[in-house]
């Protein structure tokens, strides 16, 4: 994900835009203009989470163009009925412009089913059944595979998506903003590894900390569903869980861009502009570690805590690693300390993604968390209440809600009950409030208008990461409930008909802005991979202008299935992250009936 992509020079293919499978209402036919066209006439349309559900999850459904009504659950086999009940009277959703009934499906056992509604079925049939989620975790999970840097991935693993390696980065060069007395510019560090951030081949350490922190996050939270876990990667089969073997791989890229002499953390490995849609081997420009920054220092000190926290349990693996970690997160913490507001400034000369910031009071916090729950030094709680503010949803840029979930995922180790009861309270404030915003939305999500944003998926997702983490600390139904709402919207039950993630669901991307996808000469992307989903403000709509350009301005609709459109349909690692997360958390923590 780039936050400067209005600076990408990559040549891309003019070409129209892929044609939605006939007898489903594709985004560019079925999405209401900017002033939000009526739709009441039209036949119903029957929105559905494409992969299905657990048996005791909550299920909805939302239909367009009805309101109110019967709806009938039909067994796909035989088409006897097995659920009958009423729609709710139809709302408003103002994302969409458009109004939406729901139908509460109910208990339903495992089997397959299809919704009618008005004598109208949907196109595609439902499952139930107990492991809905988790082959999509794996799947989102291997999709870091797939992103690896400095490595060839063999037919035996990558099956059809076989590559050549690229990148090997163990010659890269001090960029001169990165200069150092005992690294002067034009030097060459050796940093290995690693994933490539998004839809381009450069390696960023401020996104990678959000990503780092949530999938040691999901292994901390859900270890018995992670821990017998086989995704086919290399490592599989060596007494690691996979997500650890997968985690390490980007942790020890991250350790190499840490200035030893000083603590110091280089903000990204990055050639000067972006690549053109080539596989990895073909991309050979200079590569240069760019400037030290506070976020990304903090960033790493984070991740390093909780990750020594994590590998400590595996010692016989990772002999000495735990240790290194640790030390190099004080290390990192100390330079911080020295350095509170070195804001990361782009050089003249590099156009790749600047992911700046210019507040650091988030990620003093977390990583003052973190640094705490491994120690137990008071100082680091300290500094924790110093920085924090009330937890709010995470973003690479907005690390703050890390920190109060390090404290509530480890409270037993804070000093009392007064400190408890205030990390449990902060948490639950939130989550409660996502839960408000859902069961008050028409379409039963807490995803409001200004939340589509470039990766709106992952922050539908980010917002039931946290109601999980309510959940978890509350045993509040609803939180549960309203977190699987969230990915049903990510699955497709949402106004354009689409699950997001990539070879998941009837109607899924086929043009995903990824390079490997783009240059691999096969017509599925990369499966396993979250798209960014719609983003109003549609800072591509120029290169995407000769591919039909998007079919509305409306926020819930500002989305184009074109690998022009780094805007809408890029992927990246920190939104992949909360997927693996989610998808695990509600296949580990639904009751079973």
């Amino acid at each position: 994900m780039m936050p400067t992509a209005s600076l990408r020079t990559l040549a891309l293919p003019l070409m129209l835009l892929v044609a939605v499978p006939p007898g489903t209402l594709a985004a560019a036919a079925d999405a209401a203009d900017a002033a939000g066209a009526a739709v009441a006439t039209s036949p119903p349309a029957i929105r559905v989470n494409q992969l299905g559900f657990l048996p005791g999850s909550a299920k909805l459904a939302l239909v367009e163009s009805v309101d109110g009504g019967r709806f009938e659950v039909l067994r796909d086999g035989d088409g006897s009925v097995a659920r009958a009940g009423r729609l709710s009277p139809a709302a408003e959703w103002a994302p969409a412009g458009r109004r939406a009934s729901v139908a509460d499906l109910g208990a339903l056992a495992a089997g397959r089913y299809r919704l009618r509604v008005d004598g109208v079925e949907a196109p595609e049939p439902f499952a139930v059944g107990p492991d809905a989620y988790a082959a999509l975790s794996d799947a989102a999970l291997k999709g870091f595979y797939f992103n690896r840097a400095g490595t060839a991935l063999a037919p035996e693993h990558a099956g059809p998506y076989a590559r050549a390696a690229g990148h090997p980065d163990t010659e890269v060069e001090i960029h001169p903003s990165a200069a150092s007395p005992g690294r002067p510019a034009g030097s060459t560090i050796s940093a290995p590894g690693g994933w490539y951030d998004a839809g381009d081949y450069n390696k960023y350490v401020v996104n990678s900390g959000i990503t780092m922190h949530t999938l040691l996050a999901a292994w901390e939270d859900f270890p018995d569903f992670f821990r017998g876990r086989n995704i086919g990667i290399p490592e599989s089969g060596n007494a690691v869980p996979d997500l650890l073997d997968e985690a390490w791989w980007n942790l020890r890229w991250i350790l190499a861009m840490q200035d030893p002499a000083d603590g110091g953390v280089y903000h990204k490995l990055t050639n000067l502009r972006f690549d053109g849609a080539v596989m990895p081997d073909a991309a050979r420009e200079r590569r240069y570690v760019v400037q030290k920054g506070t976020a990304a220092t903090l960033d790493f000190a984070a991740v390093m805590a909780q990750a020594a926290r994590v590998y400590a349990g595996f010692e016989p693996q990772f002999p000495g690693v735990a240790a290194r970690m640790r030390e190099a997160a004080e290390h990192a913490w100390r330079w911080a300390q020295a350095h509170p507001d070195a804001v990361y400034r782009q050089p003249d000369d590099v156009v790749t993604g600047a992911y700046g910031d210019q507040a650091f009071d988030d990620e003093f916090a977390w990583a003052a968390a973190e640094l705490f729950v491994l120690t137990g030094d008071a100082g680091y709680l300290r500094a924790f209440d110093r920085h924090a503010r009330d937890p709010d949803v995470p973003s690479w840029a907005s690390v703050g809600a890390l920190g109060w979930g390090a404290l509530a995922r480890h409270r037993e180790r804070l000093p009392d009950d007064a400190t408890r009861a205030r990390v449990e309270a902060a948490i639950d404030a939130l989550a409660a409030r996502l839960a408000s915003q859902a069961r008050d939305s028409a379409w039963r999500i807490a995803m409001q208008p200004e939340d589509f944003v470039w990766g709106s998926s992952a922050q539908a997702l980010n917002q039931a990461l946290m109601l999980v983490q309510g959940y978890r600390l509350s045993g509040e139904r609803t939180y549960l409930d309203a977190a699987q709402s969230q990915l049903d919207y990510v699955l497709g039950r949402n106004p354009l008909g689409v699950s997001f993630v990539t070879g998941h669901g009837a109607r899924t991307p086929m043009r995903i802005h990824h390079c490997p996808s783009q240059a691999d000469g096969i017509d599925a992307p990369v499966p396993g991979l979250l798209s960014g989903g719609p983003n109003p403000r549609q800072q591509d709509r120029e290169e995407c202008a000769p591919a039909g350009g998007y079919p509305s301005t409306l926020p819930a609709l500002s989305w184009i299935d074109h690998d022009c459109s780094y805007a809408s349909n890029e992927i990246a690692i920190n939104w992949n992250a909360p997927l693996v997360y989610v998808a695990a958390a509600i296949q580990a923590l639904t009751p079973a009936e």
